[in-house]
């Protein structure tokens, strides 16, 4: 996909050049507008002189009037409303004075004539700063609901994040449970060297998993390099009738998934499928990319479940002694994909355990590219805005 050469700015990013800016160009439009009108009315070329003082005074009232707006917008509706009209009256009424002594002086008219003329430019001013209101108002209560939104999109990715971040805490002390209990066997047991073995690799495991962050993504070689951490303990235990088989295409070892997500699959089908035959059973890992999606196979050949039961029994089959397994799989699934995931369990009569999931293939670079992409953007922008409603004046000319 072909990036742009620059990182697009919003115009509200920095609302105090955005307003400038408007201010230039809106009032530059009438001066432009009045000053071809007064052309096609074949005024004189000294008559722009008056159109420039309009344009001016129109300029300055409305700088000041957003001022005063900025300071009424989160009021009552009553008092923001009530004070604005007032606000408006009063703004048009000496905008309309300046403009009509303007053209007054310019004209050499008598004073008789005065409140006549002040009416007539009256309604043009009323028109141009009631316009410049509303605008102003309209601007800012949108970008008062785009930062809510923003604040509402950051909390429920917060809240994602922190739900996120204690199912795969569950994680860790369930396996630890199941290990320490194997040492605890072993030493009970005089067992001492593969005992203390078993602690090393332990060790190792642990440190291991330090570097993923509760939370965060990795791809699915480094999730297979943890699994393989993880089988080297079990195998202590189990031997010759734990085996394995992983099978990852080159493309799907690139592609991010969850941190510990397959981990509680493997440990399932030890629990259910080695443990459970004297012969041991034969655990599988495949990970292919079909399209847009990336799918994950997790199969045991132990004896699958018994009898009548289906996948919701199997999901309760699932729970360990801690409470965790499959359901947290599936509920870490839904909040990481909503939707968008696919979970199905595989029980054929002739025994077995497949554990099918599906997501959306996302490889690693695109995954580096939205989290910088996290940390650049709108609620930056949002944070600086907070300071100042969009046309409050600030120091400086605009740049």
């Amino acid at each position: 996909m072909a990036m742009l050469p620059f990182q697009p700015t919003p115009f509200f990013k920095d609302k105090n050049r955005a307003f400038w800016r408007l201010q230039l160009f809106g009032w530059s439009g009438a001066l432009v507008l009045r000053s071809a009108t007064s052309i096609a009315n074949e005024r004189g070329a000294d008559f722009l002189i008056v159109v420039v003082i309009a344009a001016i005074t129109g300029f300055s009232i409305s700088t000041v009037l957003s001022v005063i707006y900025n300071r009424l917008i989160n009021r009552s509706p009553i008092i923001t409303w009530g004070l604005t009209g007032v606000t408006l009256a009063l703004a048009v009424g000496v905008s309309a004075f300046i403009n009509a002594w303007t053209i007054d002086v310019y004209q050499g008219g008598s004073e008789s004539g005065f409140a006549q003329l002040m009416l007539g430019v009256f309604y043009i001013d009323m028109t141009l700063l009631g316009a410049w209101s509303a605008l102003y108002y309209a601007i800012n209560f949108f970008l008062q609901v785009e930062e809510q939104t923003d604040r509402l999109e950051r909390l429920e990715a917060q809240a994602t994040s922190a739900q996120l971040a204690m199912l795969r805490y569950q994680l860790n002390p369930h396996f630890l449970f199941n290990t320490l209990n194997s040492i605890s066997t072993l030493v009970l047991l005089k067992q001492t060297a593969p005992a203390n073995a078993m602690l090393t690799k332990l060790s190792s495991f642990l440190r291991h998993t330090l570097v993923a962050q509760p939370g965060s993504k990795v791809t699915v070689a480094q999730e297979v390099e943890t699994l393989k951490l993880y089988l080297e303990i079990e195998r202590m235990r189990f031997e010759d009738r734990l085996r394995t088989e992983f099978r990852v295409d080159d493309l799907a070892a690139n592609a991010c998934i969850p941190s510990f997500l397959l981990q509680p699959l493997i440990e399932n089908a030890i629990k259910y499928g080695v443990s459970a035959q004297e012969e041991g059973a034969r655990i599988s890992l495949a990970a292919r990319v079909i399209g847009s999606r990336l799918r994950l196979t997790v199969t045991d050949t132990g004896p699958g479940l018994q009898g009548n039961q289906n996948a919701a029994e199997a999901v309760a089959r699932g729970h360990s002694s801690t409470g965790v397994g499959l359901a947290n799989i599936m509920e870490r699934l839904s909040q990481a994909y909503g939707e968008e995931h696919r979970f199905d369990i595989e029980t054929p009569r002739d025994g077995g355990f497949t554990v099918i999931i599906e997501i959306p293939f996302e490889a690693a670079e695109d995954a580096n590219e939205s989290e910088g992409a996290k940390k650049l953007p709108r609620a930056s922008s949002v944070e600086q805005g907070r300071a100042t409603s969009f046309g409050t004046p600030q120091t400086g000319a605009p740049a």
